[in-house]
């Protein structure tokens, strides 16, 4: 593929502005500048680097973005700034959305793409993709409450009893939840229909992804081809 159309497949602009940058000798490859616009390499797993900022080629991003508070995930925010400006201008230029939303006062690791069909997989409760949530609580954590939360309780919108997969007191006001399903607001209304109220929340896993190396608070990373497999193998259920 040519460096220029390399370029503006990642976001870079128009393929007249990416050709801008190659011949402004804002790009490297291996360390080399590049010059030539019309240059070809292939692109799969290309590692470059555009005014100073390393980058890898992906068909598709898929990006984590450890989302701090007072963020919304939507490009179109209301009320608070949206997570999309803690992106680079590239990731924005290309599409990439979240893969499910947290509210603006939650925070934790939230993913971004631009593809489609990987959304839905991740999405879709029927592919059972766990996602952690750490609760801090208003009112002490009873035992009770936990068996509720891991046998089902009704949400106003759905009769159908809603559950987590795994629910454990990580201390006095704290829950770690884990869910497969994404409801709006889910698990602050399940916590409220056990007679409790969140007061704190933070994704700390989503898939086989956490949090535990980073990025820090407002930072991104790109996914890893072997984590974005593993977040898409078969689980049973």
């Amino acid at each position: 593929m040519r460096i220029d159309d390399l370029l503006f497949s990642q976001g870079f602009g128009t393929r007249r502005v990416c050709a801008g940058l190659v011949a402004a000798g804002q790009v490297r490859v291996a360390g080399a500048v590049v010059t030539d616009p019309t240059q070809a390499f292939e692109p799969e797993g290309l590692q470059f680097a555009v005014d100073g900022q390393a980058w890898t080629w992906y068909a598709t991003a898929l990006v984590l973005l450890h989302k701090p508070a007072g963020y919304e995930c939507s490009q179109k925010p209301k009320h608070h700034p949206s997570v999309m400006l803690l992106l680079p201008p590239p990731l924005r230029q290309r599409g990439v959305q979240p893969v499910g939303r947290l509210d603006q006062d939650t925070t934790g690791l939230l993913l971004l793409t631009d593809d489609g069909t990987l959304i839905h997989r991740l999405t879709s409760p029927k592919h059972h993709v766990p996602k952690v949530y750490e609760v801090q609580t208003a009112r002490p954590v009873e035992a009770a409450q936990v068996q509720r939360l891991l046998d089902g309780v009704v949400l106003d919108d759905d009769p159908k009893p809603v559950r987590a997969e795994g629910c454990v007191a990580t201390g006095e006001h704290a829950l770690r939840l884990t869910l497969v399903q994404g409801k709006y607001h889910q698990v602050k209304r399940m916590v409220a229909a056990v007679g409790n109220h969140c007061e704190g929340l933070h994704r700390s896993a989503f898939g086989a992804l956490t949090l535990a190396d980073g990025p820090a608070p407002g930072q991104w990373r790109f996914v890893t081809d072997t984590e974005r497999a593993a977040l898409v193998a078969k689980r049973p259920g």
